[in-house]
């Protein structure tokens, strides 16, 4: 009978550690659907390690005073500009403003007004705790990419999206106003300079398992994720 015993005890230790790990994953990544921007737009969420992040790009054409963001579609005025302004991607809102979300300059990252109350830019360095936490530069793109061929053009080299994260290839405008890589590359500002006229971000690519780190000019168009406080 004690025989018996302990081969029945066993397989309960095993089932009990495996519902302590599932237990553990869920709480470094889980998902919310609560977080609305000043427009009313509501936008997935998603826990990694001990940030909580936006799971999709933000799209709010407003400041989170209510105060309008100017609409800039003119590729010398934007091109001018050193102040907050944003476009969609081929000034086209009804094709990628619900899908890939809004493209902004910096001015607009800076005026810490864009993302929604309890919200903030993430930093440079939140940037690198994400990417620690989800792996290595090299491999931590693949990570947070969105899976299939739907948004990212083939091969969307190693996208597994394993953190929920549904990184979106929403591509950019360039300092001279001109659009620049949907399907291919995404680009997300962060808060943090690099000098006087530009500021840092990350990008993931179509054909890259990698997160580059970059410093471009103030006045280039990015996506945006936005963290919670």
């Amino acid at each position: 009978m004690k025989k018996n015993g302990r081969i029945l005890i066993f397989p309960l230790l095993i089932m009990g550690f495996l519902v302590m790990l599932t237990t553990s994953c869920k709480k470094e990544t889980t998902n919310s659907t609560t977080l609305k921007d000043f427009e009313g737009n509501a936008y997935k969420t998603v826990t990694i390690g001990t940030q909580i992040w936006m799971a999709e790009n933000l799209k709010t054409i407003f400041f989170n005073d209510g105060i309008a963001i100017p609409l800039v579609t003119d590729n010398s005025a934007w091109g001018a500009l050193n102040t907050p302004a944003y476009s969609w991607y081929n000034n086209d809102a009804a094709s990628d403003k619900d899908t890939y979300g809004t493209l902004y300059n910096w001015y607009t990252i800076n005026s810490g007004k864009i993302c929604p109350t309890g919200w903030h830019v993430p930093t440079d360095a939140e940037w690198t705790t994400l990417t620690a936490f989800t792996g290595v530069d090299t491999i931590a793109g693949a990570k947070l990419k969105e899976t299939s061929f739907t948004h990212w053009l083939s091969p969307n080299t190693g996208a597994t999206n394993e953190f929920s994260f549904t990184a979106l290839p929403g591509g950019y405008r360039t300092e001279t106003g001109v659009y620049f890589g949907i399907q291919n590359y995404g680009y997300w500002w962060n808060s943090t300079e690099n000098n006087t006229v530009s500021a840092w971000n990350r990008s993931m690519s179509y054909g890259s398992r990698g997160v580059s780190r970059n410093g471009s000019f103030k006045q280039t168009g990015f996506s945006l994720r936005c963290v919670k406080n």
